[in-house]
């Protein structure tokens, strides 16, 4: 049976790859250091924004923000760097990836909300952490130590959204994530069409936004959008302004 053609369009992403045979692929901390260095070269030299992410010691979660079509591009700098560098390392032949990474689009908010957190958790569940912030290989390790924020997460959705706020970080990470749910929306994210069909709902999304006389009518036009089913990412995008803002509007309302 052919593959389905990978989604790869600008936006968010939810990626996870496993070792071959789940087999370890981070022995020592030198591995989890190595691959986050990777991370950040990467997401620098193609203008991706990382939101969240948890290296386990037989696979990874990332959840990305890209802001061109080159989600397989980046992903094929990671994986196949990271293979060479751990067969070298470990005196190795073959493959060290079970196969292509797998990815869902992030296709809403409440979607991007709660990968954040059983992202975060993972650790958690997998018994390697009694707490998010005691777990360093993770993004929340990062969000909870703000001290120690690396530059290459400044970006995420936490650090622009909570600041230096630990407190309610901490509650936002440590808040219930319903299972259920979440496959529902992995389901609903599965189900995305080919960019053209994303396109055209930019373009009227576009003409949407085109025109307004204060920041009154403006803030209705982004409520009136995201209504329609709009993301806030897609409106910020459209109007040039950081998603924060779009997210206040509609808060507001």
């Amino acid at each position: 049976m052919a593959r389905r053609p990978r989604v790869d369009m600008a936006g968010y992403y939810h990626i996870i790859n496993r070792g071959v045979e789940k087999r370890v692929i981070f022995l020592d901390r030198d591995d989890y250091e190595y691959f986050e260095e990777l991370l950040e070269r990467y997401t620098k030299e193609f203008t991706i924004i990382m939101h969240s992410y948890a290296l386990m010691p037989n696979h990874y979660h990332l959840l990305i923000e890209t802001q061109q079509k080159n989600l397989s591009k980046f992903m094929r700098q990671i994986n196949a760097n990271y293979a060479i560098y751990f067969n070298k390392k470990y005196k190795r032949v073959g493959h060290l990836w079970q196969g292509r990474f797998a990815s869902w689009f992030v296709t809403d908010e409440a979607y991007l909300y709660t990968l954040i957190i059983y992202i975060e958790q993972n650790p958690i569940k997998a018994k390697l952490a009694y707490t998010i912030e005691e777990y360093p290989y993770s993004s929340g390790h990062q969000f909870l130590n703000y001290d120690s924020l690396a530059k290459w997460l400044k970006n995420s959705y936490i650090a622009q959204n909570y600041k230096e706020d630990k407190d309610a970080i901490r509650k936002f990470l440590y808040t219930t994530v319903d299972q259920e749910q979440l496959q529902d929306l992995k389901r609903a994210s599965s189900l995305m069409g080919v960019p053209h069909t994303k396109e055209l709902d930019i373009a009227k999304l576009q003409k949407m936004l085109k025109s307004f006389e204060d920041k009154k009518e403006r803030n209705s036009i982004i409520c009136k959008a995201y209504k329609l089913g709009y993301s806030q990412h897609a409106i910020a995008k459209v109007l040039k302004v950081a998603q924060s803002t779009v997210q206040r509007v509609i808060r507001k309302k």
